[in-house]
């Protein structure tokens, strides 16, 4: 989290926003107080319908494949 003054908040608000949509949070100071928080917004969330269809748009998966192929990749060893 990164302090923003009032005053650099005022002359470079686009720049301040656009650090908060990428991420950040940022507390806004006022002589050196923190008086407001500017964080990203939360993705909205979907719905059932729309999980739904992902789910079936995924590719099926055959068990013994997966494992003949995870077994190739790791070290059994470990």
């Amino acid at each position: 989290m990164s302090d923003v003054t009032i005053r650099e908040l005022r002359h470079h608000g686009g720049a301040v926003v656009d650090r908060a949509a990428g991420g950040e949070h940022i507390t806004i100071t006022r002589g050196g107080t923190p008086v407001a928080e500017l964080r990203p917004v939360a993705p909205p969330s979907l719905g059932a319908a729309a999980l739904l269809a992902r789910w079936r748009r995924l590719p099926s998966v055959e068990p013994r494949r997966f494992r003949t192929d995870l077994d190739d990749v790791l070290n059994a060893d470990l």
